[in-house]
């Protein structure tokens, strides 16, 4: 298991990448780390915060993928349809864009820090962007 730090706004949180579910996912974004980037709230995916990444291509299709993340799951949208992005949910996600319904790979879960998810969401939304940055443990 693969351990990452993941620092958003003010708060820390633990996690593991989900080698075993999204090997390709996680290869592909071991070889960006440490990954760092804005959140901002979603616009129609209901409690969770993303990163647009625009044209960013990691290489990979799809695998353990879902348009339903529970909180403190993320995922990665390789691109297509939309731009390619992460979002990490914080309570409840239905992932689509302008375009409808999307699904996105989950290859990290966060351990801990999880009573603080909430927090961070509601901050992105009414304060705007947050920093985020992945690292390993």
């Amino acid at each position: 298991m693969t351990k990452l730090i993941v620092t958003a706004g003010p708060f820390t949180f633990e996690g593991k990448l989900e080698l075993e579910n999204a090997p390709k996912t996680c290869a592909a974004f071991l070889r960006h780390m440490p990954f760092e980037s804005k959140i901002v709230h979603v616009r129609w995916s209901g409690e969770g915060v993303w990163m647009p990444l625009g044209e960013l291509d990691f290489g990979v299709g799809y695998e353990n993928h879902t348009s339903y993340p529970a909180p403190g799951q993320i995922i990665l949208y390789p691109g297509g349809i939309s731009e390619t992005e992460i979002l990490l949910a914080y309570g409840g996600v239905h992932f689509a864009s302008k375009m409808g319904q999307l699904a996105g790979n989950h290859f990290i879960t966060l351990t801990s820090g999880l009573e603080n998810l909430y927090t961070l969401g509601r901050k992105t939304l009414w304060e705007g962007a947050q920093e985020i940055k992945f690292a390993l443990a």
